[in-house]
């Protein structure tokens, strides 16, 4: 009979959190929106005084911030509110490393959609929304572009770095350059280095401001159109492929990668970042459930391991493919070495 009393009985908690997950979603939204995270960085601590600063009411202010307290983006003494660590650095617009934007391209319309119409999407193993996030031209990635930057802005950084340890790079490819920053990155890196920009014309607006703002435009050059179709030449040493690879079925990425092989001189690296996931593909937790979202908004995409990235890279005739030690935000760097 002791031992039975150490352990806890069943209950539908987790099941009712699951189901009202919905209001977390919402809960951030708001508070993005309303900038309390902003409005608390900046010393108003209350209820009162949040609502005065955010224009809204006290009893909205304090279920928010109260909701939010829970949830462990904010903490509570008293009646006063402050800051959890990742909220101050991530979620104060004052903070160099803000991401607040970001929740214009993770929140769209059709994401959503998507995913409203999961159960759809699990019996036919494929997105419900035909092509979904692989439209041509999807504007959604213009969002995409001028949204994640931030978020981005130090990984590149920290990519970048680790890849100047294998030499410096002076003809560069960046597939679905998006906001560029990856590019760009290896650009104020490598002074001498050319950026060959690749995406859709009209993501390059952004990814082209971007490069004119840091510096580097005049190594920085667009070529438009899908990278299964456009002819991107070749003597590039080496090739970023930032979060694409996952998009794509695996016979789909082994086509692609082995066009980026042709691309690459002799000894040229191709840069792969990708959230990946262990092979029992249910750790760590944000890189294996990234494949719930392929599922709901791509035809055939997955989140792959580092053996099936090796093994579609290899296949591709690359020599040799290392997992590179840092952690490169959320994602991880893979090497495959012509």
């Amino acid at each position: 009979m002791a031992g039975t009393a150490s352990h806890q009985q069943p209950t539908p908690e987790r099941f009712f959190n699951a189901i009202n997950a919905y209001e977390q979603t919402e809960a951030m939204k708001t508070a993005v929106e309303l900038e309390i995270f902003t409005a608390i960085a900046e010393g108003n601590t209350t209820a009162a005084t949040v609502a005065k600063r955010c224009k809204a009411s006290e009893r909205g202010v304090r279920t928010l911030c109260d909701f939010l307290t829970i949830h462990g983006f904010l903490t509570k003494e008293g009646i006063q509110y402050a800051l959890a660590p990742d909220s101050s650095l991530f979620l104060n617009r004052h903070s160099p490393a803000y991401i607040g934007g970001a929740i214009e391209f993770l929140l769209t319309p059709r994401l959503r959609e998507a995913h409203a119409r999961l159960t759809e999407a699990v019996r036919r193993g494929s997105t419900a929304l035909g092509e979904g996030t692989l439209e041509r031209e999807n504007p959604d990635w213009v969002k995409f572009a001028r949204a994640m930057m931030p978020l981005m802005h130090m990984p590149a950084e920290i990519m970048a770095s680790e890849l100047r340890k294998g030499g410096e790079a002076h003809k560069v490819l960046d597939i679905a350059a998006g906001h560029g920053i990856f590019g760009i990155s290896v650009a104020k890196q490598n002074p001498a280095a050319h950026i060959y920009a690749a995406d859709w014309k009209n993501v390059l607006e952004v990814a082209t401001k971007n490069a004119q703002t840091m510096g580097v435009a005049d190594r920085y050059h667009l070529l438009p159109g899908s990278a299964f179709e456009t002819d991107f030449g070749e003597g590039y040493d080496l090739v970023l492929i930032t979060n694409f690879l996952h998009h794509f079925d695996p016979p789909t990425c082994t086509n692609f990668m082995r066009k980026m092989h042709t691309t690459l001189i002799s000894g040229g690296r191709a840069a792969i970042a990708e959230l990946v996931p262990n092979p029992d593909r249910v750790t760590p937790p944000t890189a294996a459930a990234f494949s719930m979202m392929m599922l709901a908004t791509t035809p055939n995409g997955d989140a792959y391991t580092f053996e099936e990235i090796e093994s579609i890279s290899t296949n591709a005739g690359f020599t040799r493919v290392e997992l590179a030690p840092p952690q490169i935000g959320l994602d991880r760097l893979v090497i495959a070495y012509r």
